[in-house]
């Protein structure tokens, strides 16, 4: 039976697909781009529009969805046959702080008879790649308002290595894992394994909260999300909230699963040594 990855393209989900065994049947919008080895069926689908994905044959379900298509989605797929979804879900959820993005998505495949694991990752290290990358590809500085501010991102292929373990798997049936990444580090910390992985010093630019938030949304980031990587909003854009037990936390579901810890940030950083360099 076929293993569905939906986000085939994204940070985790192309990992996912280059990493399951047996029959893979990869979706995204421009199947010439996705560049999948010859074994994956890479089919043109689109999430937005449920009635394109194609179900027919599919026992197991990686879904990373948004919550407008959600249900009908989760509802197509346990009509065609899928027995076991795995979601990649966010951390927020487990601390309360997210009711309207992923937790809805993780309503509906609960409710839809399946068999349901959802991983729920804290802070993606990548984001660096469109934080820091373009500020430090020209001129080697970091537009970030609090150096010494801590942060726990994790490697997407840690996330990865446990979607794949639980797609092929039994006995993760009714989990929630906790995906919190290795101990906190400071951004001054991070800036520092950028800078070993790619043999050059960065340096912050001095600049106010206010003028981190511009350039960040200048690059591309939604102002919401911005708001909230600054800590001048709360996870759904209201006010700030604290995120202290949810940052600061390892949690030992990864080491569990896995059998060895979380990827550092360092590895992290010679594994994307090229998106930082100019």
């Amino acid at each position: 039976m076929t293993t569905l990855v939906t986000g085939a393209t994204g940070n985790v989900g192309r990992l996912v697909v280059r990493g399951l065994g047996g029959q893979v049947r990869a979706i995204t919008r421009d199947p010439a781009k996705a560049g999948f080895p010859a074994h994956v069926e890479t089919v043109k689908a689109d999430l937005d529009d449920p009635d394109s994905i194609p179900f027919d044959g599919v026992e197991k379900l990686y879904l990373f969805v948004h919550p407008p298509t959600a249900q009908e989605v989760v509802d197509r797929a346990v009509r065609a046959g899928v027995r076991r979804i795995v979601t990649l879900s966010s951390g927020a959820v487990t601390y309360g702080y997210d009711t309207s993005h992923h937790l809805p998505v993780e309503q509906a495949v609960e409710a839809s008879g399946a068999e349901w694991t959802h991983l729920r990752p804290g802070e993606f290290a990548v984001n660096k790649i469109d934080l820091w990358g373009p500020s430090i590809r020209a001129d080697g500085t970091i537009v970030h308002p609090e150096p010494d501010a801590f942060g726990q991102p994790i490697h997407e292929a840690d996330i990865a290595d446990v979607a794949i373990k639980v797609l092929q798997e039994d006995g993760h049936a009714g989990k929630a894992y906790n995906l919190s990444g290795p101990p906190q580090l400071t951004q001054r910390d991070m800036a520092r394994d950028i800078g070993a992985a790619i043999g050059r010093s960065l340096t912050f630019q001095d600049v106010t909260v206010e003028e981190a938030l511009a350039y960040y949304v200048s690059v591309g980031w939604p102002e919401e999300i911005a708001r909230y990587i600054l800590g001048l909003g709360g996870y759904e854009g209201g006010d700030p909230d604290d995120f202290t037990d949810y940052e600061f936390v390892v949690s030992p579901d990864y080491e569990k699963l896995t059998g060895r810890p979380y990827r550092s940030f360092a590895q992290w950083a010679r594994d994307h040594a090229a998106d930082f360099r100019g």
